[in-house]
């Protein structure tokens, strides 16, 4: 009998994004395959030409928790490797692109919850003047060996102009999000102190909150005047509706210990927010290391401190929470460098009556670090389970005590906190299928 071939059949651009098709083509891209590769690449120019623009103005269900999280070092590896763009013309040459394909990024991953950021701590410092670095396929950073402020000149700060250069890439770029997204626009800045950090130098400031808190304070201050506070404004002029969210990892207990967290890091936070009509739409969610507060004091002694120095006054996990909560209102996140049980923001969360957000590290999904995919698989199904049904318990309680809005960050969100090419595709599938499939709260 004569066989006929059969024709191939045709995929449609949503057949190749319904989970897990997406993450797998991008495992398979990962994992070199040339012609999976190509396929790939065509979908991502689909998104560049705005052909799944109707995609993106699906914000998520409505009956279930959200997942999400960061994805711009994915995005930049693939449009590299793809189309050979480095990282300045990938973040700053057109916004247009930049968005939709971070957008069809979060899409390929299977998330349903969309989001919009940037190498947010490079381009506050650049918005400033001070030197950034692009590497040609790594996400830029300040320049540690040209620091634009110093003890003599730190009082010159300037207030960028928000019509050129980084703000206005920036404000173009939130403009095709809400357009594209219908949701509400956010700006993502730098905090005073990781900002402090990235243009006076992480060891000088380090070393004015050993010695000179004061000082240290004063300078988190004159940019939250100088820099934070206009630009807010400028954007909340345009965008009344819209949210701040910033970004300290340099400020986290993690870093400088839950004291300077809580009385330098966060303090300045709640500087920038007291008595502005906007105070309470500015958030930081992505302090770090709650678990130091459960270490052991212990009176650290140095050449520099002297036998004579006392023991840093203690901050309870408690306390702690209680100062993040003040800068980040609307939920409780739990990052999982923050090391303590879910269970303890599951109950804060439902304690304070917001949504949680429950975080996987970048460590949890790293493929370099597998020795066995399959038993790595299996645990990380339990813990992501364990996270989706915080997520779910919180979401069914503030429900039934009368919580109302039915915007994000309602309803909760699994974050994964960084997926980059060196994630493992299996692995952040296995978390995105948990969300998914056993999400409905």
């Amino acid at each position: 009998m004569l066989k006929v071939p059969q024709k191939p059949s045709k995929m449609t651009l949503g057949d190749r994004l319904r989970f897990p098709g997406g993450i797998r083509l991008l495992k398979a891209w990962q994992d070199g395959e040339a012609s999976r590769r190509d396929e790939l690449k065509a979908v991502m120019q689909s998104a560049i030409d705005g052909k799944f623009d109707e995609n993106f103005s699906w914000a998520g269900p409505t009956n279930a928790i959200h997942v999400g999280g960061s994805i711009n070092l994915l995005t930049l590896t693939i449009m590299h490797d793809l189309f050979g763009f480095e990282s300045a013309e990938f973040y700053k040459g057109d916004p247009e692109r930049y968005v939709r394909t971070t957008l069809m990024t979060r899409r390929l991953l299977g998330m349903n919850k969309l989001y919009l950021s940037w190498p947010v701590y490079a381009f506050t410092g650049e918005a400033l003047g001070q030197e950034t670095m692009y590497p040609d396929k790594f996400p830029p950073g300040s320049d540690p060996d040209v620091m634009l402020f110093n003890r003599q000149n730190w009082r010159e700060t300037r207030t960028p102009d928000f019509g050129s250069g980084i703000p206005r890439i920036i404000e173009d770029m939130i403009r095709i999000y809400v357009r594209l997204t219908g949701l509400e626009p956010i700006l993502h800045l730098s905090a005073p102190y990781s900002l402090a950090a990235d243009t006076f130098g992480q060891e000088p400031l380090l070393a004015a909150l050993v010695h000179e808190p004061e000082f240290a304070k004063d300078l988190l201050k004159q940019l939250a005047d100088t820099v934070h506070r206009p630009w807010i404004r400028d954007f909340i002029s345009k965008f009344p509706n819209g949210w701040v969210e910033l970004s300290d990892a340099s400020g986290s207990p993690f870093f400088v210990g839950p004291k300077n967290c809580r009385d330098i890091s966060i303090d300045a936070i709640r500087y920038l927010k007291s008595d502005e009509p906007w105070g309470d739409r500015v958030y930081d969610a992505n302090y770090r290391g709650d678990y130091v507060t459960q270490a052991r004091q212990k009176n650290r002694r140095s050449a520099r401190s002297g036998a004579g120095a006392k023991p840093a006054e203690a901050v309870t996990l408690e306390e702690l929470t209680a100062a993040k909560q003040s800068v980040c209102q609307h939920y409780v996140q739990r990052l999982h460098d923050d090391r303590v049980p879910v269970e303890y923001y599951r109950d804060k969360a439902i304690e304070l009556n917001v949504p949680l957000y429950a975080g996987v590290g970048s460590s949890q999904i790293d493929r370099n670090s597998v020795s066995d995919i399959a038993a790595a698989k299996a645990d990380l199904r339990t813990v992501a389970q364990a996270d989706v049904a915080a997520v779910k318990t919180v979401a069914r309680a503030i429900r039934d005590n009368g919580y109302t809005e039915r915007r994000p960050p309602w309803p909760g969100t699994i974050y994964l906190e960084d997926v980059s090419s060196e994630s493992s595709m299996e692995l952040v599938e296995v978390i995105v299928d948990a969300a998914l499939s056993e999400g409905r709260y």
